[in-house]
């Protein structure tokens, strides 16, 4: 659905100074699903490869303290698309629907549509594949053929945990049908400025992708990630139950495959950059690469083991963190790296002001344009990730703190601890950083809405079947 109706304010020159639509910046919008920090340029972990993305961050500004707003799929992404906070909608894990306490006006891509822009998307933005008529100017759905396990792969993984290479081609991969989508539309010409969100679900489970990356990680040279015995011995209870360690690490640990996990992880990543270079490419031999903001992100972080868990679904740093870039043209400077500690929640209001739109009122956030400008620049505030209500964690530069709903709590020190091995909420020499830190705690920490009675929002086939 096309819209039409163009509000005549948005003929006048912005303050952002493009004087009309013809001036204004294209937006590139590459969401990736459960991509945690495991990329090159961060240096969590010396075995990934991501040479595209790393070649992103090389040519924009790197945030190297980047956090999501929810650990989890449908909260992170609500959040991040509608600038309101989980706390603020009540929107807190991925069984809840967003779209009754989410108004069609309040949305980024509302925003660009109402200012003139073709707003086009294709893959996952939101949770599964759900997204709102009127919202889009088009959505690309292609699905692709069966995916089917190569014969070398021994079964499909370690009860939930499913991994394993797979006998089709990379132009048989739904995300490869998501990113010949964005190179399309690259080489179109367009009488309108275009926001184009390109949405990757590798590497969110299955692990499965073709054969050829799981060759790039032969099994004997992979190392685990950082782990340490009795890691939640420390640990209130709250933060043990999000751990869950007799559920999936325990099954991992009988079944001796972590390694081919770990493989199977580093794999897809390795799929969802050679992606991510197709499209970069399509964007540089296109007219559009000097006039194209790109904003690279993914939905939050993933463990494999760390602290006895797996999954999202916590507030620690491997579930909280990941990749976030930003190339802004006239904005940025090549080589930027940014570690004041940001969460998603800055992405709407950013890109609101760097393609001179109005920040709506009802966005709980702030634009990182001071950041993208001199990443050294003051930011006197935490990055805040929450899971399920009144469960918050903070990160600065230095320290993590979560505070969950009964009170209890964790304190990182992250110059000497940065696999978070050692709580230190009860000693009292961190009492007013604590005090300072629970100055953030959202105001407003509304209900959870109810959960479908699957347990599943709206969509999940179809995410399921996209992955």
């Amino acid at each position: 659905m096309v819209r039409t109706f163009l509000p005549l304010l948005l003929l006048i020159v912005y303050g952002g100074g493009f004087a009309d639509a013809a001036d204004r910046p294209n937006v590139l919008f590459i969401a990736i699903d459960d991509l945690n920090h495991w990329v090159g340029h961060l240096g969590r972990n010396s075995q990934t490869r991501t040479p595209h993305i790393d070649r992103l961050a090389a040519a924009g500004v790197a945030f190297t303290r980047a956090n999501c707003a929810a650990p989890a799929c449908n909260p992170s992404r609500a959040a991040l698309m509608s600038g309101l906070r989980p706390s603020t909608t009540g929107v807190y894990d991925n069984g809840q629907d967003w779209k009754p306490v989410i108004n069609k006006s309040q949305t980024l891509t509302t925003q660009f549509l109402d200012a003139g822009y073709d707003v086009l998307g294709a893959g996952k933005i939101y949770h599964g594949s759900v997204h709102r008529p009127g919202e889009w100017t088009e959505y690309f759905e292609g699905q692709g053929p069966k995916l089917k396990l190569h014969p070398s792969a021994p079964d499909d993984g370690v009860g939930g945990i499913k991994f394993g290479p797979l006998a089709n081609p990379d132009e048989e991969m739904p995300d490869y049908h998501v990113v010949d989508y964005g190179i399309q539309q690259f080489q179109r010409k367009h009488e309108k400025p275009f926001f184009l969100a390109i949405g990757l679900v590798k590497p969110h489970m299955p692990f499965s992708v073709p054969k050829a990356y799981f060759d790039m990680f032969p099994l004997e040279s992979i190392e685990l990630p950082p782990h340490t015995q009795n890691d939640l011995v420390d640990i209130p209870a709250a933060g043990v139950k999000m751990a869950r360690p007799n559920g999936d690490h325990a099954m991992m640990l009988e079944s001796g495959r972590w390694k081919e996990a770990v493989q199977a992880y580093l794999a897809t990543i390795a799929f969802c950059d050679a992606q991510v270079g197709r499209l970069l490419e399509g964007l540089e031999r296109s007219p559009h690469k000097d006039n194209t903001i790109v904003v690279l992100w993914s939905d939050h972080g993933w463990h494999l083991g760390e602290k006895e868990h797996w999954r999202k679904f916590a507030l620690w740093e491997e579930a909280t963190r990941t990749v976030f870039i930003w190339k802004v043209p006239g904005v940025t400077t090549a080589g930027g790296i940014c570690g004041r500690p940001v969460d998603f929640m800055t992405i709407y209001p950013t890109l609101c002001d760097l393609a001179g739109l109005p920040i709506p009122e009802h966005v709980e956030g702030h634009s990182l344009r001071p950041l993208l400008q001199d990443p050294q620049a003051a930011w006197n505030r935490p990055a805040l990730t929450t899971y399920h209500r009144n469960n918050h964690s903070f990160r600065t530069e230095q320290f993590r703190y979560i505070r969950y709903a009964d009170a209890s709590e964790e304190l990182y020190d992250h110059d000497a601890d940065p696999y978070e091995w050692h709580n230190l909420a009860d000693d009292p020499a961190y009492a007013a950083l604590k005090r300072d830190l629970q100055k953030f705690i959202p105001e407003k920490n509304v209900p959870e809405l109810p959960r479908k009675a699957d347990g599943k929002a709206k969509g999940s086939k179809a995410r399921k079947a996209a992955s």
